[in-house]
């Protein structure tokens, strides 16, 4: 990333993800979506280099995006997918047809400078994966509460709810004050993370301090469920509806700003109840599970006995 505060073309997505698919087809079906918009909002991809499971949907959509992408939306010579990886995983890939196709690839030497590499991307977003997934994702989060990385968006896609006892975890971390709390913007399927692509399109600043970067996400995070049901609504453009918020900010009347403050809070506390549901959800599945193990415990003490 330069230091300039000019806008950026081709702004560069970092996606972890799962090298496996999963046993949820969503998984797959959501990433290779994702990789069709990272081509759509002009963007590019830098990803580990994989052809299978989630990593694989997602260069793949954007691999057949870019074959039919309308001319002049790139600037010259930009590589739609950069591979980052080491020499050791390269070689267990490098006769594969599909990665043949990816022009660029990065070789670094360690898998350190692999996430090195990766973080110099403009957004970071993380989808469901393994504990590989699991490790990029702290070794984020770490290194921006330390400084050793600029803050910049990172989206959260928690398809099928997957990231739900993660986020709480991280959650719990910050709340007994073990960390700090980060500036995660959480979309649950493509629709909201098209969303989420056009707002960080609209507004995306590389020159955002930590304390910015944090405001800027909880700010966006906080709109997003107005602006989703307004899309819905009236099926005008994110950027639209954005310029209307805007207007009414500056120029409306106060009852036309209270009337929007409120939709729009109205619009977050159903979302969040939304979520809040699918947790108790699946806190009563964990609940069931639980109770089923505990179940068979006690019988396996008794025939010990």
């Amino acid at each position: 990333m330069n230091d300039s505060c000019e806008p950026k073309k081709n702004l560069r997505v970092c996606v972890s993800g799962g090298h496996r698919q999963g046993n949820n087809p969503a998984y797959v079906d959501e990433c290779y979506k994702m990789g069709e918009l990272i081509v759509k909002m002009g963007f590019c991809l830098d990803y580990g280099f994989s052809n299978s499971g989630v990593m694989g949907a997602v260069a793949k959509g954007v691999m057949d995006a870019w074959k039919k992408r309308k001319q002049g939306v790139y600037d010259d010579n930009v590589a739609p997918i950069v591979g980052v990886t080491t020499k050791e995983y390269y070689e267990l890939y490098e006769k594969d047809e599909f990665l043949s196709q990816i022009s660029k690839v990065v070789l670094e030497d360690t898998l350190e400078n692999r996430k090195k590499k990766l973080l110099a991307a403009d957004i970071v977003v993380f989808a469901p994966g393994g504990v590989g997934t699991l490790d990029e994702l702290a070794y984020d989060c770490v290194a921006m509460q330390d400084g050793f990385l600029k803050n910049k968006p990172f989206i959260i896609y928690n398809i099928n709810g997957f990231f739900h006892h993660i986020l709480e975890a991280l959650k719990a971390l910050a709340s007994d004050g073990f960390a700090s709390r980060m500036p995660f913007i959480v979309v649950d399927d493509s629709e909201e993370l098209e969303i989420a692509f056009r707002l960080l399109r609209l507004k995306y600043n590389n020159c955002e301090n930590g304390h910015e970067a944090y405001a800027n996400a909880r700010q966006l995070s906080y709109e997003m469920p107005y602006l989703i049901k307004k899309k819905l609504a009236t099926n005008l453009y994110v950027e639209d509806l954005v310029n209307a918020i805007e207007h009414v900010e500056r120029d409306g009347t106060e009852e036309e700003k209270q009337s929007l403050a409120g939709e729009i809070e109205q619009a977050y506390l159903e979302k969040e109840i939304e979520r809040m549901y699918d947790r108790l959800a699946k806190t009563g599945r964990d609940t069931a599970l639980i109770s089923d193990k505990l179940t068979n415990f006690k019988k396996r003490k008794k025939i010990i006995r």
